[in-house]
């Protein structure tokens, strides 16, 4: 295009970044780049350790210095098949030598995930069947991800079978093969497969850690030995789509790091049970304590509710012929449900209006008998909208049941009054 200012002309660009993570090198072009109201330039360089983001893996970061002065690479494209470095200032002297150097922590990290990656795919294949194709992938110095074609959820020993046999792999510590530069053809008839979104020329790379085990077409970058990798561990197993499930997982340490969160949590749950050797037995064990006292506490509340509605219908006020029912209560909006509709229930010609309170929160509720509906047309959801104004709030419902929120308590009795005003007009 014809932003580029071009420092050496007719010049192209060559990728290093397999054997070296810096080297000294020059400008060949560079231009301002403003995206998203954010100013940054782009750089090519004549030779560059860093790799460009591509199937799946992330590009590099890193620094670009002079002796005049540093450009911090942010990170790394490929356009028009050249190596695109982000940098978050302008070259001041673009002609000057470079020395480019590559983030190693963070590109250790990345190809670790990345030959995981590999080892995964080859174990999924093994533990589900054949049909496990990738379908994308993300690999950065954090985690890896992987979207594979499968027909549903793995078991959680599946998952422990895939992990177990990617650590078998990195245990052995297997030297990495890898074959730059051969026919597409031999690679496919060394068994190497293809990955999902990539484009192959007729000369492609191959990565191979045991060629028995796992052997894949990929431009990436990758450990010397699956020793390096440290330690694999999946964080989580989804669906994203039909026939197609994503695996997060980390390695080395972040997923030491993972391994001792789950053990610290479950040395504080320990805590709880008195140390207790077999923790899932007494978390079971707790368990069904709970839900015995539970339902012990749902029938005493039953038989207090019985109690409680028998002394409010014999309270009630007679208003034209309709008993009346208002009632302050602590009950949570649920059970003052339940309470209202069994109070309307119990003649043809009831109003129920409790009210509930909770912190800050204030819950009304109108129930009506069926007959006093048919036959007066009463209805408790027009009533609700009434009278909900006095707690700032409002709600709805049916006509014979209807429930509203607010947030004024102090305006619960002048709810009730204006309840009996509606029935009786």
């Amino acid at each position: 295009t014809g932003d580029w200012i071009i420092i050496k002309d007719k010049e192209e660009s060559n990728f290093i970044g397999y054997d070296n993570l810096e080297t000294t090198t020059h400008i060949i072009k560079y231009r301002n780049v403003v995206r998203n109201k954010k100013s940054n330039y782009e750089i090519v360089l004549a030779s560059t350790p860093f790799y460009a983001e591509s199937g799946g893996q992330v590009g590099d970061s890193g620094t670009l210095t002079s002796a005049h002065e540093t450009l911090k690479v942010i990170d790394t494209k490929k356009e028009n098949n050249q190596t695109v470095h982000i940098v978050t200032k302008k070259p001041e002297f673009p002609e000057s030598d470079f020395l480019a150097q590559v983030n190693t922590k963070n590109r250790k990290l990345i190809t670790a995930n990345h030959s995981a990656t590999h080892l995964m795919h080859a174990a999924l294949r093994s533990v589900l069947g054949t049909h496990v194709e990738q379908k994308g992938s993300l690999v950065n110095a954090d985690r890896l991800r992987f979207d594979f074609s499968h027909f549903g959820a793995m078991t959680s020993d599946e998952i422990t079978k895939v992990e177990r046999l990617v650590n078998n792999q990195i245990r052995q510590n297997t030297i990495g093969v890898i074959k730059n530069d051969i026919n597409i053809e031999e690679a496919k008839n060394m068994g190497a497969m293809a990955l999902f979104g990539e484009k192959y020329g007729d000369k492609v790379r191959v990565v191979a850690f045991n060629p028995e085990f796992s052997i894949e077409l990929c431009g990436g970058t990758h450990v010397s030995a699956t020793g390096d990798i440290g330690f694999f561990k999946i964080l989580s197993e989804s669906g994203i789509a039909a026939g197609v499930r994503r695996i997060e997982a980390v390695t080395g340490e972040k997923a030491e790091d993972y391994v001792y969160d789950i053990s610290n949590t479950i040395n504080s749950i320990k805590g709880f049970f008195k140390n207790q050797v077999d923790i899932v037995n007494a978390i079971g064990t707790m368990t069904e304590q709970f839900n015995s006292l539970q339902k012990e506490l749902e029938s005493i509340k039953k038989k207090q509710a019985l109690q409680l509605a028998g002394s409010l219908l014999a309270d009630a006020e007679i208003i034209s012929d309709i008993k009346f029912i208002s009632h302050k209560s602590d009950l949570d909006i649920n059970q003052a449900k339940s309470l209202a509709q069994s109070l309307r229930k119990e003649a043809d010609n009831i109003v129920v209006v409790v009210s509930s309170q909770n912190a800050d929160k204030v819950n009304l509720v109108v129930a009506i008998s069926d007959e006093l509906v048919k036959t007066k047309q009463l209805n408790a959801g027009k009533i609700i909208k009434d009278i909900s104004r006095n707690i700032k709030g409002g709600g709805g419902g049916q006509p014979f049941l209807a429930t509203a929120g607010g947030k004024d308590a102090t305006g619960i009795d002048a709810a009730f009054n204006a309840a009996k005003t509606l029935i009786q007009g």
